[in-house]
This record gives C-alpha cells, structure tokens and sequence, in this order.
C-alpha cells in the first residue's frame, strides 16, 4: 500500500511490523508503583523516547519509504515536519541511502533541526506565520520530482505507526484502556487500528493540548476543526488538522477524545523526568496528562500509556520544569 487515498487496515499494521523487525527498537515497558497509586490503575508505559531518532516517528517513516519504488527512491524524498517525523525521514534515508529534503519552521526546537541536519537531510526553514508547510512542500515537490512522505496522513504512515500499540498489547496482553496523544492523527488512527485487532473492548481515548483542540472538535461534530499555529508547548501536536486519512479512522476506531491544560502537561512531564526518570517531551507527556487529570476513573483497570518521543530542547525544557 503506497496511496494516501486508501485506509489502512490492522493487517497493514501487522504487515509493518514484520518489516521493521529488526529496523526499529522494541521500545521498552516501563511501569511506576507511584503512578499505579496515584490512578489507582494498572498503568503501563510505552517508552518510544527510547525509538530510533528518539520518537515513534521512525516507525511510520521507515514503513513509507521502505515501500516506495527504486525509481522514486533515486528521486529522492520530501516532507514537512516540525521537528520528530523530520529526524525519522533523515534518519531513513540515511540507512536506506535515499536523499532526503525536510521543510521545517524556523521556531522548531533547535535539538530537532540539528537532529534532522546531523542524519544527513536539507533543512529547508520557513516562517509559519507567514507560509504554509504544505504550500512550500508542493512547490519543491514540482521543482524536485520528490517523492512526498507527509508526516501523518499516509497509509504506510499510519500502519507503521500503529506498531508501538502493537508491540505493547504483545507484551502486555489485552488492555481496558490506550491513551495516545493527537497532533495530525497518525499515532492517535494507527493505535486504534491496533487496539481494536488485539483488544476489541479496549477504551481508546486521543489527548490533545487544550489550545489545539481541532482533533477533539473534528470527532464530536463531525466536521473537520482547524487551528493554525496553535500555542501549545507540545510542539509536535501543533498540526492544523486531522488529515482525509486520519480523520474517518479517528472517527470509526477512537471511543473518545480529550483535552489537557498547558500546565497539566507540564506536570505529567515533570513526574515522567523526577519520578518515573523518563526524558519524554511535552508531546510524549500529553496522554499521562489526561490520565492524571481523572484519578480514580480507570481504578482496577489495565491502561497503557503510549509516551510518543523525548526530543525536547533542553534550555527550553528546563525552563518549564523549572517553572512553579
């Protein structure tokens, strides 16, 4: 499967699985007594800070341009990526020898553009409050005949990125509940398709940041929600939209979608760095966020915590721990 224009399925998760068997890390599970005392839940973590390029995005990345042809390899591949899907391409290019060109915006976090230029790929900046990523990204596309990899609304995207649920309901067992965070939906879509394979009467519950909501909108209308640049610290959810592959399977595979404050991420990521001793970036703490928010409504369940990537500045996220 190669087109945007056909929905994956759970056996196109399991398919991506196979192929990056020995290509991606098997991330690790971690658990806290802590957080099982706090919740009161059996709470298991999926620690894709630990992945390759230091976020689930190397799954999706690898499983699209694995599958592409020779001929569009030797044209090299194009994305557009605020800061974890560019690093996974870089980094899948590197390993796969394919030359690789990232549209990024100038505010990214600084680790992320030297981590996506340091696996190799040409960064190309742009002003977010003056262009549009996707604008930018098919005018290279015209001038460069690239093959274009988008960051979330791909099938192969999607089914690779399925595969960190995969992987953790396989060691785990079934699970009553699977919190994942929602930025353009790739990670939020592919984990339902996994969970509803493995644990059909699994809870899946999307997180998003307050101040970008648009997932949240989308699901409960039924009409597609937009936020340009939205606010947020989790800068990898700072996607506008969900996507035309994204959105019906949010809406077909996902049982609810929820909200969390910009301090409440803060804190989720402040006990995942001091308590649980995970460096997972504002992004990757947004459905612990979600969890903490309701004490008490999962007790004496099984709730998996899927902690998307651990690309954080660190200035920057200093700043925030630090702050009351």
């Amino acid at each position: 499967m190669s087109t945007t224009e056909t929905l994956p399925t759970a056996q196109d998760v399991r398919a991506a699985a196979e192929r990056l068997r020995g290509v991606a890390h098997r991330t690790p599970v971690h658990t806290s007594r802590t957080l099982d005392a706090m919740t009161g839940a059996g709470v298991f973590l999926k620690c894709e800070n630990f992945q390759r390029g230091g976020a689930f995005k190397f799954r999706g990345a690898y499983n699209a341009v694995s599958l592409l042809s020779g001929e569009e390899r030797a044209r090299g591949v194009l994305t557009f990526s605020s800061g974890n899907h560019a690093q996974a391409v870089a980094l899948t290019g590197r390993l796969l020898g394919v030359r690789v060109v990232v549209v990024m915006p100038d505010n990214a976090p600084a680790a992320k553009i030297a981590g996506t230029r340091g696996y190799g790929a040409e960064v190309v900046l742009y002003d977010p409050g003056e262009r549009d990523r996707q604008e930018i990204a098919a005018e290279l596309q015209q001038e460069r005949g690239m093959a274009l990899i988008p960051p979330y609304d791909h099938a192969d995207v999607v089914a690779g990125q399925g595969t960190a649920a995969l992987e953790l309901m396989e060691e785990t067992g079934p699970l009553d509940a699977l919190f994942a965070p929602c930025g353009g939906g790739g990670l939020l879509s592919g984990s339902a398709l996994a969970a509803r394979d493995f644990a059909p009467a699994c809870r899946v519950v999307g997180v998003e940041p307050e101040l970008a909501d648009d997932a949240t909108r989308s699901f409960r209308t039924g009409e597609l929600a937009t936020i340009r640049n939205p606010p947020t610290v989790a800068d990898g959810l700072r996607t506008p939209s969900l996507g035309r592959i994204t959105f019906p399977l949010v809406r077909a595979n996902v049982t609810e979608m929820r909200t969390v404050s910009e301090q409440a991420i803060v804190e989720a990521m402040r006990f995942l760095w001091t308590r649980a001793k995970l460096v997972v970036e504002p992004s990757g703490a947004v459905p612990l966020a979600a969890l903490l928010a309701a004490p008490g409504e999962f007790a004496g369940q099984r709730v998996g915590i899927v902690l998307s990537g651990g690309n954080v500045d660190l200035a920057a996220a200093c700043a925030l721990l630090g702050s009351a």
